[in-house]
């Protein structure tokens, strides 16, 4: 059974946010005419650099929690990744929504973005010798850059609010992927490559690959979902 492990973990990524996605108060479900398009369009950009990363040996995948099934040199689990966690964040973002309307995170969304940006590109220009810290702070910068460029702080308390809140299931399911409750890790880090500073078992560059995760699918989510082809019909 030991195989099915990555393919569960995303099966129980998606399950409570799919089924809740008819519920009629959210009406999630009417707004993946935007989200779909939003998760194809980031999930290719996190494919392709993951690819590439597999092929460097900054990360690598362990058979032994894997169907065997392979596209690319990436595991079927971990397509289905950039699939299943969107959803369910974006899911967490639209829940949030709901529920505080008036965006308690408001006036921290710039804030946070002028501490984050410099802050990312300082950190990786210090640590151009490891490709996963570098990269992935310099891509986490340009995505907070040219989000604000677009939106300005239209949604920065919004993401912010549901970044902090996705952390929780975020922690827990990465630290299955990443060793903290299984004998090895199903995604095996090249420490050489990284901080080498953890969260329990996860590497500390994961919080920001995630944030630059689920902001760029906000960013495309709300940009196809203000266009008059992405809006749901009136019932």
């Amino acid at each position: 059974m030991e195989k099915y492990l990555y393919l569960g973990l995303n099966l129980f990524t998606i399950s409570f946010p799919l089924v809740r996605s008819f519920e009629p108060k959210i009406k999630f479900s009417s707004k993946w005419k935007a989200l779909f398009p939003a998760i194809f369009l980031t999930g290719a950009f996190f494919l392709i650099w993951d690819h590439l990363f597999t092929r460097m040996g900054v990360w690598e995948f362990n058979p032994r929690y894997l169907l065997g099934i392979y596209i690319f040199q990436l595991p079927l689990e971990e397509w289905l990744f950039f699939l299943t966690v969107p959803f369910a964040c974006v899911f967490i973002y639209e829940v949030l929504i709901y529920f505080f309307p008036k965006d308690p995170l408001r006036n921290f969304g710039k804030p946070f973005l002028y501490v984050m940006i410099p802050l990312l590109i300082g950190l990786a220009l210090m640590h151009l010798d490891l490709w996963y810290t570098s990269v992935n702070f310099l891509v986490g910068a340009m995505v907070l850059l040219i989000h604000f460029l677009i939106f300005n702080d239209r949604f920065l308390g919004k993401f912010l609010f549901a970044y902090l809140v996705h952390l929780i299931p975020f922690l827990l399911c990465n630290g299955i992927l990443t060793g903290g409750f299984t004998e090895e890790p199903v995604v095996i880090y090249n420490n050489s490559e990284n901080l080498g500073i953890r969260i329990g078992s996860v590497p500390v560059e994961d919080t920001i690959y995630s944030m630059s995760l689920l902001l760029m699918n906000i960013s495309f989510f709300e940009w196809f979902r203000k266009t008059k082809t992405f809006k749901p019909s009136k019932s």
